[in-house]
């Protein structure tokens, strides 16, 4: 049997296209819409451009933290404008950047509509129905979307299978009043305890249950959204405070809700911080293993929303469940094998340097909130 010849032709450029493909990113760039790739980035400051996939303006934003499962999205309705009537077999959780409106989900058991606003924050259940409507006639409405698009694509690589499927999925559905926005809270563990619903009306003013393991008392609620496999917890610091440097795997996507600050983030061993200011609208994720630390520099408690694939429900892999686990390591400091640094242990240079941003804004330290880890 002859070995096919080497050369430039046709055939040899054939073999080239099948070595390392990625069908998202190449699905990606089929949509014509701008893609914004950072650090960290400003979803209520980034151009958007038609998209005729989702009838609405929007741009597809790649964090550098981000993993093969997770990607982020910017819709953008004008104003009294609707999105395309769609369904999907990909998981997608909204929170709301700018604008208000309604959102109409039909289902077997009946349609539900609900009202959204800026923090709002809400998930679609598994391939239902729904479309997106813009409730001013003078205002665009920004939405964050966070799906697991990337993996289902670079799975199955088929789009009607994606957004043509028929398949149902009652158990995704959650009581008829989690449109509305009421929900059960499950009491598990510090840290991992949760409000199961699909919507949230405002996530600014959401309770919160205290998580004083992290540090200077802060406080944290995890959410499952329409009985999906997408991790989102939010986490507050007071005003005069920061949270523990952690690390863990890539692809924690990072929304910032209220107050504005700062991360502070490095890989062991290395001398210097790459930083990443925030405040509402802006996104980022940090890198596979890279400490980070937050630091809150207004008056008002600083919130933020974290987005991964996997929850304490349903961890996905058993590098979550290590994490989630009662005795995992989760919260523990990293002498234990855990993934977090004490205050005691944290760089000397990291307190002083808040300090010297604090002078410009005229909160005062908690200094109390540090002492004994």
């Amino acid at each position: 049997m002859d070995m096919p010849q080497g050369g430039d032709g046709p055939k040899s450029r054939d073999r080239e296209r099948k070595f390392l493909l990625d069908p998202y990113l190449d699905w990606a760039e089929a949509q014509s819409v701008p893609i914004h790739e950072d650090f960290a980035v400003d979803m209520l400051a980034v151009e958007t451009a038609p998209w005729d996939r989702f009838g609405l303006n929007g741009a597809i934003c790649h964090v550098k933290g981000r993993d093969d499962f997770l990607t982020s999205f910017v819709y953008e309705l004008p104003p009294g404008g609707a999105s395309a009537p769609t369904s999907h077999i990909y998981e997608e959780v909204i929170y709301v950047l700018s604008g208000h409106g309604s959102t109409t989900v039909e289902t077997a058991a009946g349609t539900h509509s609900f009202e959204w606003g800026p923090k709002s924050l809400f998930s679609v259940p598994l391939n239902a129905r729904y479309r997106h409507f813009n409730g001013s006639g003078q205002e665009p409405a920004r939405l964050g979307a966070t799906n697991n698009l990337t993996h289902l694509i670079n799975l199955f690589r088929d789009e009607s299978f994606i957004w043509d499927n028929t398949a149902g999925f009652p158990d995704r559905l959650g009581g008829a009043n989690y449109f509305a926005g009421e929900g059960e809270y499950i009491e598990v563990l510090q840290g991992r305890h949760q409000w199961e619903t699909n919507f949230v009306s405002d996530l600014s003013g959401f309770e919160l249950k205290a998580m004083p393991t992290r540090g200077a008392g802060g406080s944290n609620l995890r959410f499952i959204l329409a009985e999906g496999s997408i991790g989102c917890h939010c986490s507050e610091m007071p005003p005069g405070t920061y949270k523990k440097a952690h690390r863990h795997m890539n692809g924690v996507v990072i929304f910032a809700v209220t107050g504005r600050g700062y991360s502070l983030l490095w890989y062991e061993g290395n001398e210097e911080f790459q930083r990443a200011d925030w405040r509402h609208g802006v996104v980022y994720s940090p890198p596979d293993q890279m400490f980070h630390q937050h630091f809150n520099l207004s008056s008002e408690p600083s919130r933020y929303l974290a987005l991964q694939m996997g929850s304490v429900r349903y961890p996905m892999t058993q590098g979550k469940k290590d994490i989630w686990a009662p005795d995992g390591m989760f919260a523990k400091k990293i002498q234990d094998g855990g993934m977090q640094i004490e205050y005691e242990d944290q760089d000397p240079r990291i307190h002083g340097l808040w300090l010297d941003e604090l002078k410009s804004t005229g909160v005062m330290p908690k200094m109390d909130a540090f002492i004994g880890g």
